[in-house]
């Protein structure tokens, strides 16, 4: 017997509100704006959220607490930066970790959820591309639009989702919302694969593992960056910084890699029609498993480059 799709209220316990009168950005952001890489000048931990009692740090640890925030107002870049993660740049385990929800009454501008790996988060207004590492997903909450992990829906088998504009069968999940993308498939460490129709555009693949991500179309920086494992093919062409400190795996680009082409780059592979690599990555001769691969993978090996 079919079971009704039932809906919920925004929890009351144990949920923090936050009232905003302009944008902010980087809220519920477990990066603090990659604090790593300005030591706090652009955003401190204890930098209080305008308008409100809470520092950035109070709702990252309340999140990571399973607690959830509603934000009453229109937010801005960044929001769930990396949520999901227990990053080991502040004393974590560097994996996965549940997290409370989070609602916005309002719009939310762009890059939302980058590198996302856990968590919920439910918008009543609009959502400006390109977004993160995010699908939509039908919604339990009447109002709101939901948007979830690409990659904990691939990895943790979360129940009861319906994908909307995309499609999920076994372990190859498609997306065809045409929405513009940054960092699909983060952290992604299992033997699925993701089908992208349309362009996308920071990051593809960043940090991941294991697994496929195919995109048809064009691909923008920092295409397989970080990458330490998995196979990341652009049919089509890439900006620059490709394969950026990418440590293994497999990157396929049927067309430009672009410029600085490998940077920083520790191990893996790079095919490519054309591209400028930069050491400590320079072009190699293709030999028979090079061939045997590109052929596995539906490419013609007489029509590529290799990088290393």
């Amino acid at each position: 017997m079919f079971e009704r799709f039932k809906k919920k209220e925004i929890p009351t316990e144990n949920l923090i509100e936050l009232d905003i009168d302009n944008p902010v950005d980087c809220l519920c952001d477990f990066t603090y704006n990659f604090y790593w890489n300005h030591n706090g000048e652009k955003l401190d931990l204890a930098d209080k959220i305008p308008g409100n009692s809470y520092s950035f740090e109070n709702i990252v640890e309340h999140l990571k607490n399973k607690g959830s925030i509603k934000i009453n107002g229109n937010v801005g870049h960044r929001l769930c930066s990396s949520m999901g993660v227990d990053l080991k740049y502040f004393g974590g385990s560097g994996k996965a970790c549940d997290v409370g929800d989070v609602f916005v009454n309002g719009d939310v501008a762009s890059r939302m959820g980058i590198s996302m790996r856990r968590g919920n988060i439910y918008v009543k207004g609009k959502v400006t591309d390109p977004i993160g590492n995010l699908i939509e997903i039908k919604s339990d909450i009447k109002g709101y639009k939901k948007f979830k992990s690409i990659t904990e829906i691939l990895m943790d088998n979360p129940s009861k989702v319906k994908l909307i504009g995309s499609n999920l069968s076994g372990k190859t999940l498609e997306i065809n919302d045409g929405i513009i993308r940054d960092t699909i498939g983060a952290r992604l460490d299992n033997d699925s694969e993701i089908i992208v129709n349309s362009d996308v555009d920071l990051s593809t693949g960043i940090l991941m593992k294991k697994g496929i991500v195919r995109v048809n179309g064009n691909a923008g920086n920092n295409t397989a960056a970080l990458l330490n494992g998995g196979t990341i093919i652009i049919n089509g062409d890439c900006d620059d910084f490709s394969a950026v400190e990418m440590k293994n795996g497999i990157v396929i680009i049927d067309g430009n890699a672009g410029k600085y082409l490998g940077a920083k780059k520790s191990g893996g592979t790079i095919f490519a029609k054309k591209g400028s690599p930069i050491h400590p990555t320079s072009e190699k001769t293709i030999n028979n498993d090079d061939k045997n691969v590109l052929q596995s993978l539906k490419k013609n090996p007489s029509n590529f480059l290799k990088f290393e």
